[in-house]
């Protein structure tokens, strides 16, 4: 009610939640680190080692390779050559002016009058700037005058004609064996080979090698490199087994996560605080939304099981995959989450599932949106799952999704040809179609053996032809006419408060099946004119008979395998109250002394409602009775006696551990006129004709109504 609060969970369910929260956050973190860690690929490889398998690419890649990247660097580097000073004029100067003065001090030789023959002979040998051969002397001392002056100066031109190029150690044979042809042509023979044996002595390099300029030189080189971008297509050979892997295709497989190092302590600390996140945000949903099936063991242990056996499932397949992680039907969590409990329960563990799932993959940012996306309108559009026409709605739903998180996460920032897109887009309709009818073999089964509750389920036992409402129908017709008209009472309050319209409809379809074990007991069933049976019974054993019915209905519930939320509506559709009537005769026979008689004795088993489905059944079918046994003849005297229903309700302490608002009450009251008002409404009296109604009194046709 509206100051009613919500049941209070147990410590002992809270305690429960909480370690379950715990375990499951400690399976999740196993299931995000271990299948990268005991995998093949993070086998501890490096460059130089030999490929124990052939690895492929698992998806189409496009990367910078650092190590492709400075492998151009490096050649870049390497065809640098050493690089030199320009030319110094110093240089080719000084050596000029060495070759005159070896030229002066020659012609000083040649000219010494006291000098015999053999001391010009031996001075020559002595200079030191330039070492000649004794031929080369000879044939100096023999030249006339003339031809001397003419040796000098073309020594000296030549000289300065081979020193004004650039001359580096490395040149110098070469140079030094082509200043012949550097020679005039109006020399002889002899005096061209004296001239280049001249020149040739004074040739030095005038440009060294400069390790700044040099290293300059190859820094801008490598800068010239342009970064190497690496890719790979789906199924294209990275490394062939047995061969020796290199150090660019190490950098590949590990770009690939085809093999991956063992995890650092930051791999570690990041999937912890994942899991602590996500564990955290289900625990305050769990604290927030007291839903009834989260005080539920078995519930809570299903969902744990559900969700642990899909996240597992997907790690272990994903990695190291193309085109499997878009086939893996993960939106089945969300579906069969949905409709085993609610639409929120599937949403609230599609979002942390996709997260985790995803969670440190290659393609992550387009895998985590593509389970997301899909999950999501998969649910929405399965809705209430009443048909079996919602599930195939869902899987298209989820196809659709698919293809567009593709289309708009993976598309634009990978490149694929037209062959992977389809692919792709053919496994995401794979997902669509496997996670609908998972969910729908999954939620059978699963409510069969739990006792859970699902729409189809409800509409199953709901059809005519059910084995139970047969035999409902059989042994108590008129408790089976009372039940459809409350059932279609209650069905339209509950629409109209945002209640479970269905799981109402079917609880009251079957809320006093119980009575079907003994139908006489009960008024409906009897005969106009029989005797009633309970007028010989002593009140208590009248009442015993009559709340006997609820037990009753148990036992038929379990006999036929009804879900277990069927229950609820048999043990709670009267809750705690009294059988009035047989109390009271109880005290009229006890002289008016209410002290005499056990109240207990004459109160349904109960419990009092818990939900506000079973809440609105309660009201339901106090209200029919009621309105049945009071006949009202206006709107004002039937409104009068729904308000006196739920006030009785009210007082008696029946609605005190449901969620109906006051508000709710209001709109279940008008609802219930609504319906009722149809039902109920004053009839017309029609007088009473003795003997045969007269000619007179026969209702006739026109003649002009008569067609031919």
């Amino acid at each position: 009610m509206a100051s009613a609060k919500l049941e209070k969970v147990p410590a002992r369910t809270r305690v429960f939640q909480f370690i379950l929260l715990i375990l499951v956050g400690l399976v999740s973190l196993a299931a995000l680190i271990v299948p990268v860690a005991i995998s093949p690929g993070a086998l501890p490889l490096s460059a130089g080692d030999v490929a124990p398998r052939d690895l492929q690419a698992p998806q189409s890649i496009e990367y910078v390779s650092e190590v492709r990247t400075e492998e151009a660097r490096a050649a870049a580097e390497r065809a640098v050559s050493q690089v030199y000073s320009p030319p110094d004029p110093s240089t080719a100067r000084s050596q000029i002016e060495r070759l005159r003065s070896a030229l002066d001090y020659i012609s000083l030789v040649r000219a010494d009058e006291f000098a015999t023959p053999e001391q010009k002979f031996a001075d020559l040998q002595s200079l030191s700037d330039i070492s000649i051969e004794p031929e080369t002397i000879e044939h100096i001392l023999e030249l006339s005058s003339a031809r001397w002056d003419a040796v000098q100066q073309e020594s000296l031109s030549v000289l300065e004609q081979v020193m004004r190029n650039t001359i580096r150690e490395n040149d110098l044979p070469m140079i030094r064996r082509s200043v012949p042809s550097l020679v005039t042509l109006a020399l002889t023979e002899e005096q061209a080979g004296l001239v280049a044996e001249m020149v040739s002595a004074f040739i030095v390099p005038n440009s060294i090698s400069s390790p700044e300029l040099t290293e300059a030189a190859r820094q801008a080189a490598r800068e010239a490199v342009t970064p190497v971008v690496q890719s790979y297509k789906p199924g294209e050979m990275v490394v062939a087994g047995g061969q020796v892997i290199t150090p660019a295709q190490l950098e590949a497989l590990q770009k690939l996560r085809l093999i991956e190092p063992n995890p650092e302590w930051q791999d570690y600390l990041g999937a912890s605080a994942l899991v602590i996140l996500t564990t955290s945000f289900v625990g305050l949903y769990f604290r927030r939304r007291k839903r009834p099936f989260l005080s539920e063991v078995r519930s809570l242990l299903l969902i744990a099981i559900i969700f642990i056996v899909f996240l597992v499932g997907a790690r272990l397949s994903i990695p190291n995959r193309t085109i499997i992680p878009y086939l893996y039907p993960l939106p089945a969590i969300a579906l069969l989450l949905a409709t085993l409990f609610s639409l929120e329960t599937g949403l609230i563990f599609a979002l942390v599932i996709s997260i985790l799932a995803a969670y440190g993959m290659p393609n992550a940012l387009d895998l985590m949106p593509y389970y997301l996306l899909s999950s999501l309108v998969g649910v929405f559009a399965l809705g209430q799952a009443h048909r079996f026409w919602a599930f195939f709605r869902a899987g298209l739903a989820i196809t659709l999704a698919g293809i567009a998180a593709i289309l708009a996460f993976r598309l634009p920032f990978t490149q694929m040809d037209w062959v992977g897109i389809a692919t792709l887009m053919v496994a995401a309709l794979f997902n669509g179609f496997a996670s609908a009818s998972l969910t729908l073999v999954l939620q059978y089964f699963l409510a069969q053996i739990l006792g859970l509750t699902t729409p189809l389920q409800l509409l199953e036992i709901s059809r005519p032809d059910f084995s139970l409402l047969q035999f409902f129908l059989r042994n108590a017709p008129g408790t089976y006419q009372h039940s459809l008209q409350v059932a279609n009472l209650a069905e339209q309050a509950a629409e109209n408060i945002g209640a479970d319209a269905l799981l109402t409809r079917v609880g009251a379809l079957f809320h006093d099946v119980g009575k079907a074990m003994n139908p006489a007991f009960f008024i409906e069933n009897q005969a106009h004119g029989d005797i009633n049976t309970h007028e010989d019974l002593d009140p208590a054993d009248s009442s015993s008979a009559i709340t006997q019915h609820v037990l009753d209905g148990i036992k038929l519930a379990r006999k036929y395998r009804l879900p277990r939320r069927i229950n609820d509506f048999i043990l709670e559709h009267h809750g705690t109250m009294l059988t009035s009537y047989q109390y009271n005769q109880a005290v009229e026979a006890a002289g008016g002394d209410k002290s005499m008689v056990d109240s207990e004795k004459f109160r349904y088993p109960g419990p009092s409602p818990r939900s506000r489905e079973t809440a609105i059944l309660m009201l339901a079918d106090g209200t029919e009775a009621r309105v049945r046994a009071g006949r009202p003849s206006n709107e004002d005297e039937l409104r009068t006696i729904i308000r006196s229903t739920i006030e009785h309700a009210q007082l008696s302490g029946q609605l005190n551990h449901t969620q109906l608002t006051l508000s709710d009450l209001s709109k279940i009251a008008d609802s219930f006129v609504t319906t009722l008002r149809g039902s109920f409404h004053p009839r017309i009296e029609y007088p009473k004709v003795k003997g045969p109604p007269a000619a007179e009194d026969v209702p006739t046709l026109p003649k002009n109504s008569i067609k031919s």
